[in-house]
């Protein structure tokens, strides 16, 4: 890769791996939020559904607005939603307004700071062969932050308490600003024509899309990956101190997903120019149900939790340059910011699903045994769906670009 392309993966990782890192830590925040204010684990679990879900309903908008426009205001927006947002969470004493600010400020700014903007920048700066390789890269940056933000936000909960945890994440948040300048240098090829009528061009962009089985298939397969991971990263540290394991093996766990997902995902991204994106798709639902099966199956320690935390990590973001990439095959690039929101939209649906399922049946139930059944089936499903989807170009959408 030329250096014009590795400073561009520079300023976007810094992006996601901030904005995918500090979210990611959320779960640490559920014990004294609900111990201080005394919420029910379904309150707490109900606002980061939220957030879920109103990421991936705006998702869209905000590629289409990349896309036409260029990314810059969608980050600089973005960026200031996130700071606003976590401000916000630290006066946010009842389930209504944490929903407002950790639910629907943060599920907005995530909309203009993660993959979706980041995707359509490189899908028009980077050569169609080195596109699988630089959407790992980018999705391997959010496992990086994920990595190395858990055990600082826990350690500042821990260390300082939460509020000024919250305010020093804050800060954080606004090194985006100069990595989304330098971002933005670089794509000069986002489209500024046809600017009116861009509610008809999304619409009439996703009829296209839809008409392909394939299209409609990766969707259902992205449900279940955002209904897996975002249900065992939010609940996970619950459901282990719920078995007597303490803050410092969910902590451990968390970290050790952000570490083997930079390696799965930099291995999928590079098995995705080589080998079929759909089987490969496929394979990591399958393992990922295996997984999960077996850890729930096997004595639960330090030692299963880690063994669970490396194996389910490997296979966490590894899902997101290989479902991009698809996408990019079928459609080109120069609406790949639109679509890939749209694909991910099913994706937050899952999520919510997930966080949401996983609060309110431990408080009907008081454990989280029907949610982790979930997650196995949900698995096998998805499975079967990918394996019929083809990466061959749209017959019912040309687009241009590609």
């Amino acid at each position: 890769m030329n250096p014009a392309i590795r400073r561009l993966l520079i300023a976007g990782g810094v992006i996601v791996s901030l904005s995918m890192g500090i979210r990611h830590g959320f779960g640490f925040f559920m014990p004294p939020l609900t111990a201080a204010f005394g919420w029910t684990r379904e309150a707490f679990a109900l606002a980061l559904g939220l957030q879920n879900l109103v990421w991936g309903a705006s998702q869209p908008f905000a590629g289409a607005l990349a896309d036409r426009y260029g990314p810059g205001r969608v980050l600089l927006g973005g960026t200031l939603l996130y700071v606003a947002g976590l401000l916000m969470m630290t006066v946010s004493a009842s389930p209504g307004l944490f929903s407002l600010s950790a639910g629907v400020l943060i599920g907005l700014a995530l909309s203009g700071t993660t993959y979706s903007v980041i995707f359509g920048v490189l899908g028009r700066c980077v050569p169609a062969h080195l596109r699988s390789r630089a959407m790992a890269i980018a999705a391997a940056a959010g496992s990086f932050g994920q990595f190395a933000m858990v055990p600082i936000e826990r350690g500042l909960i821990d260390g300082l308490g939460w509020i000024p945890a919250l305010l020093i994440l804050s800060v954080a948040a606004l090194l985006m600003l100069p990595a989304s300048r330098l971002l933005v240098q670089h794509d000069q090829h986002a489209s500024g024509a046809d600017r009116h009528g861009l509610l008809l061009n999304m619409w009439r962009t996703f009829r296209g899309a839809w008409q392909e089985k394939g299209f409609r298939l990766l969707m259902a397969g992205y449900f279940v990956c955002g209904f897996q991971v975002v249900f065992i990263g939010v609940h996970l540290p619950a459901y282990l101190r719920d078995h007597g394991l303490g803050g410092g093996v969910a902590s451990m766990a968390l970290a050790l997903i952000g570490l083997f997902n930079i390696f799965g995902t930099m291995l999928f991204g590079e098995l995705g120019s080589r080998w079929s994106k759909p089987y490969l798709l496929a394979g990591i639902y399958l393992s990922r149900s295996v997984i999960i099966a077996l850890f729930l199956w096997a004595p639960l320690s330090p030692v299963s939790v880690g063994v669970f935390a490396a194996a389910i990590g490997f296979l966490w973001l590894s899902t997101v340059p290989l479902t991009n990439g698809i996408i990019a095959s079928q459609f080109g690039v120069a609406h790949l910011g639109m679509l890939s929101g749209a694909v991910f939209f099913s994706h937050q649906v899952g999520s919510f699903a997930g966080v949401w399922l996983g609060g309110a049946i431990y408080d009907a139930t008081g454990n989280y045994n029907l949610v982790w059944a979930l997650a196995i089936t949900l698995g096998i499903a998805a499975t079967l769906v990918n394996l019929p989807i083809r990466e061959t170009a749209s017959k019912a959408l040309a687009l241009q670009g590609s």
